[in-house]
Parts: structure tokens; C-alpha cells; sequence
């Protein structure tokens, strides 16, 4: 797994672990729940155009960092050996954070972060 993700005090907190810290150039990212939309599974966002990466890794099977595409910026930790979680963000410097996770891990992830913007 090469992201923690955890909910607390009513923030996401997304943390790239080993060498993704520097291949994302990102230790963490803070995001409040108000400003999360919703996380879903996405096994097909491989296939979309990713944007131009700055600054960040982009290799065939992984991707860490920052792309942006039409002036949107993405936040990038994903292999594709494992499940890719989209996370929806408002009013933040990115629009979506693309993760992954085991497979076991992303649903629960997902349903989690949906639970806790539905009740807060």
C-alpha cells in the first residue's frame, strides 16, 4: 500500500508513504470533509487522460504527484496492481485525489469517507 488514508477531527488526511513522499513531493494532504464530495471506485481511470504532470512520477504502472489537465489539477498516488479510489474535492487546490488501495481496503475507505460527509 503507498497511501494512508484516515479520517479525523472532521479532515481527510492522505498520507503518501516511502519513496512517494518524494515522487509525489507531498509528506501530507489536510482536506476538510465539508470540502469532500464523495469517493467512489474507479477501475477504469487508468484510461483517462491524465494531463501533464507537475511535478511528479509518471510511469506506465504508477503515478505520484500533481497532473493537470484544462487548468484542473489532480493529486496522483495510484499503482495498477491495486484498486484505484477517486475522491471528489470542492473549493481546494486539487479536484480529485486518485488513490490506491488493496482491494479489501479501497470499499472500505470509500464507504467510510461517504459515511462521514453524509453525517457531517
Amino acid at each position: 500500500m503507498s497511501t494512508s488514508i484516515y479520517i479525523q477531527d472532521q479532515q481527510l488526511i492522505v498520507i503518501p508513504r516511502g519513496f512517494d513522499k518524494i515522487w509525489s513531493l507531498k509528506q501530507k494532504l489536510t482536506f476538510p470533509l465539508a470540502h469532500v464530495l464523495g469517493a467512489t471506485i474507479d477501475r477504469g481511470i487508468w484510461k483517462d487522460k491524465k494531463g501533464v504532470r507537475n511535478p511528479g512520477l509518471g510511469l506506465p504502472n504508477k503515478l505520484a504527484g500533481t497532473f493537470v489537465q484544462q487548468g484542473e489539477r489532480t493529486f496522483w498516488n495510484a499503482v495498477t496492481k491495486e484498486t484505484p479510489i477517486v475522491i471528489q474535492l470542492k473549493n481546494e487546490a486539487f479536484v480529485r485525489l486518485v488513490l490506491s488501495l488493496p482491494q479489501t481496503q479501497a470499499r472500505q475507505v470509500v464507504d467510510e469517507i461517504n459515511a462521514q460527509i453524509t453525517n457531517s
